[in-house]
């Protein structure tokens, strides 16, 4: 008897250390998928235990949380939610997050390593501290200023601080509620499938997920393309160029939409906005040196972040001359988002270096404690200084005696350049209208903005070059917006 005991409590044994050593091996090997597994639940419950951290606009919260009362207890909540919706996105306990929501989702949710007292302390104790906060760099101004210009029209606005690369205004239109979509319940799920099915697509982000062909708008690309190369060393001298031109190579010949285009220089092309004149520059730069002056404004790289990805605007390297002539006046292929717009006027107001564009200012704790801080940084050298001051000329001629005219500001430096896009089966769609712009106050030592406006299916009177007529006041409003709160 004594035996059959002691062999039964060496099998205890054995399945007692196998159960050890299980249990050993589950932990310390297996936890880290077992946690995220999409099964388990535990997350899920963990993750909205505790109120989200705030996104802010000019030291004010623009999110929040409410309790619930329910498993899945805080629920994200948005103040002015339309408004903001191209900056924060959404937090949604069913559909997960987007934009800043998700790019600063550790800070935001308190599972951010930075946010613990000690390091390893949220490994060693598996706990999350308190949702942080991330302060953004949007002017509320001029936020406002873009939202209420676009009224509800399908476009979008970018707008940045030359000097630093903070982005102070993005706005995307038509727009949604992001708190329509928070929670769980039924209407939470109704609003989704009326927002992802709604022709107007309002949960798309028009500012930097969205490529327009920008038009006229790229002629100062193609101008500081000319002018870096040395093709042009004098920008009031005539180019010899007819109008119409016959496009290289073919039988197609160019027009211009506005009048006093036949051998125009430079300055006046770019000032009544000449296609002929433009198209033949492009040319005589050619492919090679168009490419290397449209990277170095951004396009092609699809890499650029503000923390949020952008999506990447477009410069075709493989045409033939008759194509190239075309995407130098910002058709063929080339498109654009209305930031990497922005991040072209912005280069030249800023003498010819462009800032790489961000959104958030800094992250902290919940106390006001920063935990991280985005520093100023160049992107690249788009240009030379000398060719910056020329095309700040150019500009500002364009908007003081030419298609800008509408972007005036009294006792304000502005700059700008109109644009028309054509779009559609045979370009009959009706035109999309293009303004980029700058401005500085007068007074010494205040900082400047520079703005991207497009609207979509613009009503336009083409020989009018539709952005002056339906964007451009658009940019005015934003770019007063700026001044007139930076002066405050």
């Amino acid at each position: 008897m004594t035996r059959y005991i002691r062999r039964a409590s060496v099998l205890c044994l054995v399945l007692l250390a196998a159960l050890l050593v299980n249990s050993v091996r589950v932990m310390i090997f297996e936890a880290n998928s077992l946690d995220d597994d999409p099964a388990n639940r535990r997350n899920t419950i963990a993750r909205y235990d505790q109120a989200r951290g705030s996104i802010l606009v000019g030291g004010r919260a623009v999110t929040g949380s409410r309790d619930t009362g329910q498993q899945l207890r805080y629920e994200r909540t948005y103040r002015d939610g339309p408004l903001y919706a191209p900056v924060t996105g959404y937090a949604s306990q069913v559909y997960g997050t987007s934009l800043l929501e998700n790019a600063e989702d550790d800070i935001l949710s308190g599972t951010d390593p930075l946010l613990a007292p000690l390091a390893l302390f949220n490994d060693l104790t598996r706990e999350k501290q308190p949702g942080g906060k991330v302060a953004t760099t949007i002017d509320a101004a001029a936020q406002k200023a873009a939202y209420s210009g676009l009224a509800g029209r399908r476009g979008a606005v970018a707008a940045l601080d030359p000097a630093t690369g903070k982005i102070l205004a993005l706005v995307s239109s038509p727009s949604y509620d992001p708190g329509a979509i928070s929670g769980t319940d039924s209407a939470a799920m109704s609003a989704w499938t009326r927002l992802i099915g709604a022709r107007a697509q309002p949960m798309l982000n028009r500012a930097i997920r969205q490529t327009y062909p920008p038009g006229s708008t790229f002629k100062i690309v193609t101008a500081a393309a000319a002018l870096d190369s040395g093709l042009v060393t004098d920008v009031y001298e005539p180019t010899e160029t007819p109008s119409p031109w016959l496009l290289p190579d073919t039988s197609t010949l160019l027009e211009n939409e506005s009048r006093g285009c036949e051998d125009a220089s430079l300055a006046d092309a770019i000032r009544v906005s000449c296609n002929t004149v433009m198209a033949k520059l492009g040319v005589q730069v050619g492919l090679k040196g168009m490419v290397s002056a449209a990277k170095k404004f951004g396009f092609d790289d699809a890499g650029v972040r503000i923390p949020s990805s952008v999506a990447r605007s477009n410069f075709d390297t493989d045409m033939d001359r008759s194509q190239l002539a075309l995407s130098s006046i910002g058709q063929f292929n080339t498109a654009a988002t209305p930031l990497q717009m922005a991040m072209v006027s912005a280069a030249v107001a800023n003498g010819g270096v462009l800032m790489a564009p961000h959104l958030v200012e800094r992250t902290t704790d919940k106390h006001g404690n920063t935990v991280a801080q985005t520093g100023e940084k160049t992107y690249r050298q788009a240009m030379s200084p000398a060719t910056a001051m020329q095309l700040q000329d150019m500009m500002q001629d364009a908007v003081e005696d030419g298609t800008g005219a509408n972007a005036q500001i009294p006792d304000v430096t502005v700059g700008g350049k109109t644009g028309t896009a054509q779009h559609g089966v045979g370009n009959k769609g009706t035109p999309y209208a293009w303004f980029i712009s700058w401005a500085r106050s007068s007074q010494p030592g205040s900082p400047g903005v520079a703005v991207a406006v497009v609207v979509e299916d613009a009503s336009a009177d083409r020989a009018d070059i539709s952005g002056g007529g339906s964007a451009a006041p658009i940019a005015r409003e934003v770019m007063e917006a700026v001044l007139n709160a930076r002066h405050r």
